[in-house]
């Protein structure tokens, strides 16, 4: 269970560490030697630079402080190390969820959905090239359906437009571009990017996969990711710590993917808010490189900022088979300057213990990636809910399982059954998360395995994980019915577009036994199955190997990066009459006085992802333009005074779409508020969950709490965030109200100092009602929203 360690809540540990001289300055100490890195690889961190400012770190905060890993490396990334950790933090003594950390990212890597929207709002800064090195890859618009070649066709042949879009924006600015069919984003950064040390910024919630390389990764929304590629500093909260303690070692059926399938029972979809979640222990160096990126890929789904494992030898090993000997070499002698590792007697605020001996595997879900069930457990709870017995597909591989070691563990059980007589009894579907790694299956034998059992290996693509699936085994819309995937996330509709199929999340080793099974009610462990001989089959516990026995393959030549310097003599391809594409143009700045007239468009029940506010699926078509996509806005949301999905109503009592409201309230000048529970925009990073409601006339959302990058989205947008100071007053406020605010213009004025409180007109009495809200406006954060938007400064100044 979660131990809180109260001696550090605080912040750090370091208030009887720093020594403080008479003048109230922290004393200065002479710093290392200079050191010498390799510089001439772009892809290896700026390790001469971090080394610099790590020492700049022990100065301010003085040589005797113990850190943890996630502080090294966050703080070495920091544009102003005094300024940042001393400003508003007792002097350094009140650091973590205290300071806002100025930090310049070393890396920024954006998948083709979000892309769209981020290179839209660069283009506005009129600049040559990004400031730092950056990677497009598009993975999100490829369709799973019939297999590999055939999708990927279609897929471009659909998309051609956008990706020929990504594409000139990559060679105008100087952009590494993969094309479709390279890789999904996550995985391909793992095998190229990530780095021990590195900090890097993604526009995807599961950036943090490459926290299983030593990395610091945080998913943001594409304001964010522009700030970075513009070379201005990027803003975070500094996070809490909380510390995963592994003891022990994983055998039998459990997995790496179990680790963070039972923290997330044990966290909940909130619990991570806050904090990066950092590994330690020796249970970490029984682990191998892939399967910490498998923990901390599925991070976000906690709320985690993100996650990180302390730099060791499978790492080293991971490095040299992706053919990344230089980088390894260069990480050693920086961690030999920088341990990568936090140091003895750093503090976390929390701790968390699992024994990897005593875990056994677990299953999440339907709905919900939090649900979490031991599988010893599962068949009984299947019974119990009413949930379906028969499996409909399992789907294993994605960004979180499709490393080589989960496909030889799986091939393992594959080739064991087929021996047996059997194939398996529900539709069986394999996603490679990259072409490196589907020809490195190719060379050794599992892709051909999989084809022989009847699996359906799909493109290295995103597909079915996010929605792109087309399904052709009868199951209608609206029809219950389960599937068991590895993949990471499993909110209602998500996968093929039909509420009542309940994703249930596992491990690729059970998602394939039940798939063998048929049925959900299997348990590898202890049960076996009958084969055409007559007798009676079990699988063996699964094995298999942490990396080929020789390097990775390379991806074939169709499939390998373009990298190019900028060249500004590229015209950006934007057909004028594009109904996928349009440029932007910048929202309106706040106005000189407080905001008054607003009406509460809808109330929000129940859970509010970023899947309900902006759903992808069929939409993501529309990703890189904003009018269009803003048509399908808050569509999946329950009315909280109705019950209704997607239903709000008009002043006059007329019934309407939620987005048709918006719409037309933004036509009538009207602007608009929502009012929303608990965790408002958990899920994926996609910041038109944002864009749509600001583009709508929302000016404020007003909730219970925030998930992370969806609250610094709205602000980065214009839209204020605010929550309930008393949560009892969600009762108290209704659709169709009137709002103004009180003290927000001040606030705003004051760089985020102040509260704030609505003034609520009901609609239905005319009564008023005053309502104390809380807020997490920064400075910059301010400075944003008076603007307009954060693209609206960024556009107006020269960071390099």
């Amino acid at each position: 269970m979660r131990t809180a360690n109260l001696l550090c809540r605080r912040g750090t540990h370091l208030q009887s560490l720093v020594v403080r001289s008479s003048q109230g300055r922290i004393p200065r100490t002479r710093s290392f030697a200079t050191p010498t890195f390799d510089n001439s690889n772009p892809r290896i961190p700026p390790y001469l630079k971090l080394a610099k400012n790590y020492d700049k770190v022990k100065e301010v905060l003085g040589r005797g402080t113990a850190l943890t890993l996630a502080e090294k490396i966050l703080y070495s990334h920091l544009d102003n190390v005094e300024e940042s950790l001393t400003t508003n933090t007792d002097g350094g003594r009140n650091i973590r969820g205290t300071a806002n950390l100025k930090l310049k990212p070393d890396r920024v890597a954006m998948q083709d959905a979000s892309a769209q929207m981020a290179l839209l709002q660069f283009m506005t800064c009129n600049l040559p090239s990004t400031a730092i090195p950056a990677s497009i890859h598009c993975d999100h618009l490829i369709v799973g359906e019939r297999g590999a070649q055939s999708d990927l066709e279609s897929g471009i042949k659909m998309n051609q437009e956008v990706f020929d879009f990504l594409e000139s924006a990559a060679k105008k600015y100087g952009i590494e571009f993969w094309p479709p069919g390279a890789g999904i984003i996550h995985q391909s950064v793992l095998e190229n990017y990530a780095a021990p040390g590195l900090m890097m910024l993604g526009t995807d919630s599961h950036t943090p996969n490459a926290g299983g390389l030593s990395t610091i990764a945080i998913g943001v929304g594409g304001a964010d990711a522009v700030e970075a590629l513009v070379g201005a500093p990027w803003e975070l909260k500094a996070p809490r710590i909380l510390g995963v303690e592994l003891k022990g070692k994983l055998s039998g059926w459990a997995s790496p993917k179990d680790v963070i399938l039972n923290l997330a029972g044990q966290l909940t979809v909130r619990g991570g808010t806050g904090f990066i979640i950092e590994y330690f222990g020796p249970g970490v160096e029984t682990l191998s490189c892939t399967g910490m990126a498998t923990i901390c890929n599925m991070g976000a789904e906690v709320g985690a900022t993100t996650s990180t494992f302390p730099f060791n030898a499978a790492h080293v090993r991971y490095l040299e088979a992706t053919h990344r000997h230089d980088v390894a070499r260069e990480a050693k002698k920086f961690s030999e300057i920088v341990p990568l590792k936090a140091d003895a007697g750093a503090k976390y605020d929390e701790v968390i213990t699992i024994d990897l001996s005593k875990l056994e595997p677990h299953i999440n879900g339907p709905f919900t990636p939090d649900l979490s069930t031991p599988l010893s457990q599962f068949k009984q709870t299947v019974e119990e809910q009413n949930w379906p017995d028969k499996l409909s597909a399992g789907l294993i591989g994605s960004c979180t399982n499709s490393s080589y070691e989960d496909m030889t563990r799986v091939e393992g059980m594959v080739r064991e059954a087929m021996e047996a007589g059997l194939k398996p009894a529900s539709d069986f579907y394999i996603t490679p998360g990259s072409d490196q790694i589907r020809e490195t299956l190719r060379r050794d034998g599992p892709l051909e395995t999989f084809k022989e059992a009847g699996g359906t290996v799909l493109s290295n693509a995103c597909g079915p994980c996010i929605g792109q699936w087309k399904r052709h085994d009868g199951v209608e819309k609206g029809t219950p019915n389960a599937i068991l995937t590895s993949y990471n996330r499993n909110f209602r509709g998500r996968n093929d577009g039909n509420p009542e199929t309940m994703n249930f999340l596992a491990s690729p080793e059970i998602v394939t036994a039940m798939a063998f099974a048929g049925t959900t009610t299997f348990n590898p462990m202890t049960d076996s199955l009958p084969t055409p001989s007559g007798k009676e089959f079990r699988f063996s516990p699964p094995s298999g190997l942490e990396i080929p026995s020789k390097p990775f393959e390379v991806a074939r030549e169709e499939f390998r990066v373009l990298t190019q310097a900028p060249d500004p003599s590229v015209t950006v391809a934007i057909s004028p009459t594009s109904e996928r594409l349009a440029l932007l143009e910048p929202f309106e700045p706040f106005p000189a006085s407080e905001l008054t007239g607003l009406r509460v468009l809808v109330k929000v029940t129940g859970k509010c992802t970023t899947d309900t506010i902006s759903a992808a699926g069929p939409w993501l078509k529309y990703k890189g333009h904003l009018p269009n996509i803003s048509a399908n806005t808050l569509n999946t949301a329950i009315n909280g005074e109705t019950g209704e999905v997607n239903v709000a109503y008009d002043l006059d009592g007329s019934k309407h779409t939620i987005p048709e409201l918006g719409k037309r309230w933004k036509e009538a000048g009207r602007p608009w508020l929502v009012v929303a529970e608990h965790n408002y925009g958990e899920g994926s990073a996609r910041e038109h969950a944002a864009l749509q409601p600001r583009y709508l006339g929302a000016r404020i959302v007003l909730c219970k709490s925030f998930a992370r990058i969806h609250e610094t989205n709205l602000k980065k947008q214009g839209v204020v965030p605010l929550t309930f100071a008393d949560e009892a007053d969600y009762d108290k406020i209704n659709a169709g109200d009137e709002v103004s605010t009180v003290g927000l213009y001040e606030m705003l004025q004051n760089g985020g100092k102040g509260e704030v409180a609505l003034k609520v007109k009901k609609n239905s009495t005319g009564e008023e009602v005053l309502i104390k809200t809380k807020h997490a406006v920064s400075k910059d954060q301010a400075g944003f929203i008076l603007a307009g938007s954060a693209l609206n400064l960024l556009s107006k100044r020269s960071w390099f």
